[in-house]
């Protein structure tokens, strides 16, 4: 045993995730319409992922290990795949993420205020 191998996984690379993934991701896919893929390039960070999108924008991300895995899936799936790269991503994902993101301000806003008005009435 070498001296770094207990920190190294046992597992190679993507292999035990895809199982998991690919279930969540036909899961995911079969609970909405209109749903597209999008491959996302390997970083020094992650592996290969797929972001999957909605019609509404709504979105989720898994590790898929490869580009072939990604295209084998969404084939599978019968759902139109796309690089990243080569055509970028959505706009309704952008724009679900803004909206979003002011839901949860607005929420954000209503709590704290809500909050002063039961600090003012306990005093």
């Amino acid at each position: 045993m070498g001296l770094l191998d207990r920190f190294r996984s046992r597992r190679s690379s993507g292999q035990a995730k895809a199982p998991s993934a690919e279930s969540y991701l036909r899961e995911w896919t079969n609970a909405r319409i209109g749903v597209e893929a999008f491959v996302e390039p390997r970083t020094t960070v992650t592996e290969t992922t797929v972001v999957f999108v909605a019609h509404d924008g709504e979105w989720t991300r898994r590790r898929v290990g490869n580009p072939n895995r990604a295209k084998k899936l969404a084939r599978s799936m019968q759902i139109p795949i796309y690089d990243v790269q080569l055509v970028g991503y959505p706009k309704r994902m952008r724009d679900h993420d803004a909206r979003e993101r002011a839901l949860r301000k607005k929420a954000k806003q209503e709590e704290m205020l809500r909050q002063l008005r039961e600090k003012d009435r306990d005093r």
